[in-house]
């Protein structure tokens, strides 16, 4: 399995000569022996993150390079769910959460944008390692797969698609065995979601538990979840309606 800890504000989870792919600030396929989630201080304001992360990695004694993701979620709200051979590690903060209006009109909420390397407090965030082998293209379906049990828990629990700066680190054993497939109806897809689904809930309970009355996690914050993107300390609504036609008119 791999192995999940936290140092100086640095998350690790480390499995040697693991095919990753991530969607963070300097995604896409790397093998690497580790990949890592870092939380940032609010105002955090540096551009140069690869060089923030390689700064974190050494305060944390963890050598080994990977892929990153950043986080204005304190670390301790982290929590992982292990189930048959799949494994995720969320940090969940909804600060900046996004919203998607259904009904075709303009909202009327408050549009903020946020910048590409400027992380807000929040954001949710997903390590993700499975000891199956997958090809590129499984990997791909297993981030979509991952991405896709987080949007809905996310909209159970708090009504909202995710945040402006939600990033998904997936990786996979190519020493495992074989599976050519990582969608929902699969194993790895299947333990995938409800991995997803309770390590962010979990996330949820600890970052709010104080406040959320029924969540009962113990460390949270005392702060709420938002109930509207104008309520939030920032955000943003995608808002307006495309031109839709039949294909080739």
């Amino acid at each position: 399995m791999f192995e999940s800890e936290v140092s100086a504000d640095v998350l690790r989870v480390r499995r040697p000569g693991t095919r990753w792919l991530s969607t963070g600030f300097a995604g896409g396929y790397e093998t690497a022996d580790a990949a890592y989630n870092c939380t940032v201080t609010e105002g955090f304001a540096r551009t140069d993150l690869s060089a923030y992360v390689a700064e974190s990695r050494e305060r944390a004694d963890f050598p080994e390079a990977g892929p990153a993701m950043l986080t204005g979620v304190d670390l301790r709200h982290a929590r992982r769910a292990r189930l048959d051979g799949v494994e995720v590690v969320a940090t969940a903060g909804v600060s900046n959460p996004a919203a998607l209006p259904m009904g075709g009109e303009r909202a009327t909420e408050r549009e903020d944008s946020l910048g590409e390397e400027s992380p807000r407090p929040g954001t949710v965030n997903l390590l993700v390692g499975t000891t199956r082998a997958l090809s590129d293209g499984a990997l791909a379906t297993l981030l979509a797969t991952v991405v896709e049990a987080k949007t809905a828990t996310l909209l159970a629990e708090t009504g909202f698609t995710g945040t402006t700066s939600d990033a998904v680190v997936v990786g996979s054993d190519p020493s495992g065995e074989l599976a050519a497939f990582a969608g929902s109806a699969t194993p790895v897809g299947r333990s995938a979601r409800v991995c997803v689904r309770d390590a962010v809930r979990a996330s949820l309970d600890g970052r709010y538990g104080a406040a959320g009355g029924d969540r009962a996690d113990g460390d949270g914050t005392g702060d709420a979840i938002p109930d509207s993107v104008a309520a939030a300390e920032h955000g943003t609504v995608s808002n307006g309606c495309a031109t839709v036609s039949r294909v080739g008119e």
